[in-house]
């Protein structure tokens, strides 16, 4: 899927139409009974969270969307194929669907840990969308045109934008004050090591060559000065 571009704008319509489902499904459960209606179903005591968590979630869930749609129609320029499209739904499911179950009952009102949760998913936001901007601006420039970009945040890591969305998955994980909700940054982090970085650095090797060799020696793959 690198390397190859196309504008796929009926798999980017498809991707956020499932999205647009998803938000609309999270606002249910957070907010109009959804919760209890499946509690009912599956035999699950219900106790109603604090409200202002369930605003901070659905809101996370706005931030996530409006992203998505800078990012499907705006800064992704390569192709996207259908298992792709399918697939993409399906992992950010966990965010709108999953965080917002994991949360319903935190009846807890927002303490420090909570508002370390929000810097995050706030820092972690920025780290991924500004990168992508920058990248993107300086890809415009026909000069740059053959050569590897290792400006701005990418100084920092490799795949400084895959770091910001775990770092973000972090803080959401973080608000919902449920210890299962680390399994769903643990699944991310993985997902990026053992196949979505690897998979780029293949292509980006063949692409740049010895560019790529100079940067990979001299920059963290993943996680800034660390990893």
């Amino acid at each position: 899927m690198y390397g190859k571009y196309s504008k796929s704008i009926p798999q980017k319509t498809f991707i956020i139409g499932l999205e647009t489902l998803l938000l609309v499904t999270s606002y249910v459960i957070l907010f109009q009974g959804g919760f209890e209606w499946l509690a009912a179903i599956f035999h699950w005591n219900v106790l109603p969270g604090d409200l202002t968590r369930r605003s901070v979630l659905f809101i996370f869930n706005c931030v996530v969307y409006v992203r998505m749609l800078v990012t499907m129609f705006y800064l992704l320029k390569r192709e996207i194929p259908w298992e792709e499209a399918f697939n993409i739904p399906v992992a950010f499911a966990l965010y709108y669907v999953g965080y917002a179950l994991l949360g319903y009952q935190t009846r807890a009102a927002l303490n420090w840990l909570d508002w370390l949760g929000i810097a995050l998913f706030i820092l972690g936001s920025f780290t991924n969308t500004f990168s992508e901007m920058q990248r993107d601006a300086w890809k415009k420039d026909p000069g740059h045109k053959g050569q590897i970009y290792s400006a701005g945040l990418f100084r920092y890591s490799m795949h400084v934008n895959f770091f910001g969305d775990l770092v973000w998955v972090i803080g959401y994980a973080i608000l919902t004050r449920n210890i299962y909700a680390i399994i769903i940054p643990i699944l991310l982090f993985s997902l990026f090591a053992f196949y979505n970085i690897p998979a780029l650095d293949k292509h980006l090797a063949e692409h740049y060559g010895d560019q790529f060799v100079e940067y990979s020696h001299k920059t963290k793959r993943f996680i800034p000065f660390l990893y």
